[in-house]
């Protein structure tokens, strides 16, 4: 059979160049989002949803339940979580629309465990909030109507059997409830309840459903790094996916800046590698160091004459190194961007809502211009939340806001069986794919607070685990984040580095101040005084803060005037922190005159907050190059009540933003 000619034209073009105008696909977009029902079972009925969306969302839009974030609506609405609810759309699909070879459904996020239906047919069950889904429908699909089923299983109910059998209990970060599931479920763990998030455990097609329709080949991916710079050249490679699903071997003509390269397309996934040089390059910078200059690149893929594809993606040209190496004095921990040490001034990251289809992209982009203005150059997306948004990256890498990324692992041990790994493996795989293309990411980190735990928190006590039970359990914590994680990140992103866990180095001792990552948690949990941040300055404090109450215009929209006082079962239940509103009250006492009315209480709360972050980040910078590192938590809330944030749920400030903004200015 005579070989079909492919061409691949790729081209490098600046940000700021000008292009002429490319030919554009053909598409026959099946809508799948939008409109959708869900079956409430206690009322035997089909109500209207909406995709991307969560069931509370639903529940919500439908007058079935009252706003979860008022009052202590949230106790009352826990029955939500052992429910399992269906979901199903009717849509048209004309003939024009199934001539491609290949039709594939991708679901981008399923919340959690579901099991999909096309026309009837099973071809989907999901198990993993963090990856995507995917199947060839091409042969289920049929013109006319079709119908779309997605039936979503309670966390609750899938594990209760597992954890039963199980013969051990695991810790489960900050999951508060009968039955605690979280270590066995991969979805965010904040869902199942943290000390500054309620407990609303989730299901829904959390994300985008996309149809996808292809014929001989197509790009799949596009992935871009700066192998080196030097004074007026930079080197960057570039490894294309191409993917094809005809049996035979095809030629394709790469065509890069005038380049032409014959290769053969094999069916699968294929690699091309191709190197090319920036003369006079324009460098990514962070935030205060220069401009976060990005470049665009086009790449277009032909059958013959016809344009069958193509895609488009922004990258940096820049390098970022972790140092974590033994020094004089221990083991430091700092950050080099293009070859210069940077000392990292910022915060820690959680979303934006219990509710996450709910977050638009005006407060994205809100949120990422206040970490601009006040002077931050890094942010922590912190491991028991999700792996974000796409446009939260896009934001990062046009605003110079460097990330440490956490992989979605919080305060817990995990199940050591072959098909949790599996599952974790997938998903960490895809999100590096997902984001290594972005300039901001600095960092991936494995886990947060789990080994720290382990080693101090007495959780072999309290758990009354045996000598082989320990060692158990340890071994399959080393088997992910010492072994399968980092070896995904090498042979994935080997231009970035890892660490396995946050923090490397336990508060409990002034020695440890000298050895790598720290969160700091004296202040507050150790309950010491501010004086203490002047103390205890590490090498990268990953984590240190102290609460504070949003303003009364915050609070007013989840209390009503009769709960406006402390001892109200309202704020009892909206502080999360175990030492809460005492807390508070002590050190403000220790600063000011004792608050006299519940407003001046939430007025002196974030003034002693904002106190205490200056101290603790005038600490920091002053102890330069032995600190290296500031990350405060936390910078913003999931729902509106008292948290360490200094931007509340609403996007409003706190005092301690400004103290922020000035002490990262200078």
């Amino acid at each position: 059979m005579k070989n079909l000619l492919f061409i691949l034209s790729v081209v490098f073009l600046s940000s700021c160049s000008n292009t002429q105008e490319k030919a554009v696909l053909e598409t026959l977009p099946i809508e799948i989002n939008g409109a959708w029902e869900f079956y409430h079972d206690e009322t035997k009925q089909w109500y209207p949803a909406t995709v991307p969306g969560v069931i509370h969302t639903d529940l919500i839009a439908n007058d079935l339940i009252e706003n979860p974030y008022w009052e202590n609506n949230e106790q009352q609405l826990q029955w939500i979580e052992n429910i399992d609810w269906k979901y199903r759309k009717t849509f048209t699909v004309t003939a024009e629309q199934l001539i491609d070879d290949n039709i594939e459904i991708e679901f981008e996020g399923l919340d959690t465990y579901a099991t999909i239906l096309l026309n009837g047919k099973h071809i989907i069950s999901s198990n993993n909030m963090f990856r995507e889904w995917k199947t060839s429908i091409k042969e289920i699909l049929k013109v006319g109507e079709n119908v779309l089923e997605v039936q979503f299983i309670s966390p609750i109910n899938y594990n209760k059997e597992k954890i039963e059998n199980y013969p051990y209990s695991l810790p489960s970060g900050c999951e508060n409830g009968e039955t605690r599931v979280s270590s066995f479920t991969r979805k965010a763990a904040y869902h199942f309840g943290w000390d500054w998030a309620p407990r609303f455990v989730t299901c829904g097609i959390w994300k985008s459903i996309k149809v996808n329709s292809w014929n001989d080949a197509r790009i799949t991916d596009i992935y871009c790094t700066t192998k080196s710079i030097s004074e007026n050249e930079a080197v960057i490679t570039a490894q294309i996916t191409i993917e094809s699903s005809k049996k035979e071997e095809k030629q394709y003509f790469l065509d890069v800046n005038d380049d032409k390269l014959t290769k053969t397309i094999k069916k699968g996934l294929n690699y091309i590698n191709y190197e090319f040089k920036v003369q006079d390059p324009k460098l990514w910078w962070c935030n205060g160091m220069g401009e976060a200059h990005l470049n665009d690149l086009h790449i277009e893929l032909y059958h013959e004459d016809k344009l069958i594809d193509q895609q488009d993606i922004r990258y940096g040209i820049r390098t970022i190194e972790l140092v974590n190496e033994k020094d004089s004095i221990g083991t430091n921990f700092y950050f080099k961007l293009n070859g210069k040490p940077v000392f990292m001034k910022g915060a820690n990251y959680i979303p934006q809502d219990m509710f996450l289809p709910r977050v638009t992209e005006q407060q994205y982009k809100k949120i990422i211009e206040n970490v601009q203005y006040a002077n931050m150059n890094m942010l922590r997306v912190w491991g028991g939340g999700i792996y974000e948004q796409d446009i939260f990256y896009d934001l990062c890498d046009e605003y110079g806001i460097l990330v440490w990324q956490d992989f979605m692992f919080a305060g817990s041990m995990y199940p050591v069986d072959s098909a949790f790994l599996n599952n974790v493996e997938q998903e960490v795989t895809e999100n590096i794919i997902r984001l290594r293309n972005h300039p901001s990411i600095a960092l991936w980190c494995g886990n947060n607070e789990i080994e720290v735990a382990w080693e101090n928190w007495g959780w072999q006590k309290q758990y009354n685990y045996s000598a082989s039970d320990s060692n158990q359990i340890w071994n399959g914590y080393t088997s992910v984040f010492h072994n399968l994680i980092p070896t995904l990140c090498k042979d994935l992103d080997p231009s970035r580095n890892y660490t396995p866990s946050s923090p490397s180095s336990n508060w409990g001792t002034p020695e440890n101040f000298n050895h790598g990552s720290m969160h700091y948690w004296g202040v507050w949990h150790g309950k010491e005084p501010f004086e203490n941040f002047e103390k205890n300055v590490g090498r990268f404090m990953v984590e240190y803060g102290f609460q504070s109450f949003p303003n009364m215009e915050t609070i007013r929209t989840f209390a009503s005037d009769s709960s406006l006082n402390l001892e109200s079962e309202t704020m009892k239940n909206r502080q999360k922190s175990y030492i809460g509103n005492g807390l508070i009250l002590a050190h403000i006492k220790q600063y000011y005159d004792e608050p006299a009315t519940f407003e001046e209480f939430v007025s002196l709360s974030q003034k002693t907050q904002a106190k205490g972050i200056q101290m603790a980040i005038r600490s920091h910078m002053n102890n330069q190059p032995h600190c290296m590192g500031s990350l405060f938590w936390q910078l913003n809330d999931c729902w509106p009540g008292p948290s360490w944030s200094i931007i509340d749920y609403y996007g409003r400030h706190k005092k301690a933003y400004d103290v922020v903004k000035e002490e990262f200015g200078k």
